[in-house]
């Protein structure tokens, strides 16, 4: 099992906390939630689309392996998929029932998006994965996010800050994915490189009629 070295960048952490910096202030400042990036009627058929695509972008890294050369083996972004949706869940279903913002619906539970946090999800780790090799890859699944994102705002579900914020925890959850998987799984491959270095013995062998090679495998 190969080792793979990852190198954390502390600055990685700078836009996530940006945008849920961000978000959170919105939602705190009191007249700030008044805003609505889109004016429209009740009666103005919703898009339903984004039920779909936020859990369909987490899947958006495997379509990339698809169409380009990608940084992990696909069983690592599976992983690092799984990983970074508990961080994420985990992030925003506490933040959700702690600050119980009401929805511009009147729903309860609006700060922030989950639909975005989501989405951004599946983006993030399609850049992370693909931006030294494909460029057009790398970006096309924030484009995929935005959308969303602003699928949320048309359809009445959020406000501004919330998808802001939402973003923010998407992106976060794959930074943290990525800062804690690494170091486990390949503890997990040196250890058991090790074993099998030991299961096989390579020797030079000396006899009376001549030299040779000793091998010995422990089952």
């Amino acid at each position: 099992m190969s080792v793979v070295e990852y190198k954390f960048k502390p600055k990685s952490l700078i836009l996530p906390a940006s945008l849920i910096t961000v978000g959170a202030i919105g939602t705190a400042i009191d007249g700030m939630n008044d805003f609505h990036l889109f004016s429209r009627k009740d009666s103005v058929k919703k898009i339903r689309i984004d039920d779909y695509m936020e859990w369909g972008m987490l899947g958006w890294v495997f379509v990339c392996d698809l169409m380009g050369k990608e940084k992990h083996n696909w069983v690592d972004q599976l992983c690092l998929v799984v990983i970074a949706e508990g961080f994420n869940a985990a992030m925003t279903r506490t933040v959700k029932y702690t600050v119980g913002e009401i929805r511009p619906d009147g729903g309860p539970h609006s700060f922030p998006s989950g639909h975005t946090a989501n989405a951004f999800l599946g983006a993030h780790i399609a850049w992370k994965e693909f931006k030294d090799s494909s460029p057009v890859l790398a970006y096309s699944g924030y484009a995929l996010a935005t959308f969303v994102a602003c699928s949320r705002l048309y359809n009445n579900r959020h406000w501004v800050a919330d998808v802001v914020a939402g973003a923010g925890f998407g992106i976060l959850s794959v930074e943290l994915a990525y800062l804690t998987y690494f170091p486990i799984r390949n503890a997990i491959a040196r250890k058991i490189n090790m074993k099998g270095s030991d299961r096989l013995v390579v020797a030079p062998a000396l006899g009376p009629t001549g030299g040779g090679l000793y091998l010995s495998w422990k089952f």
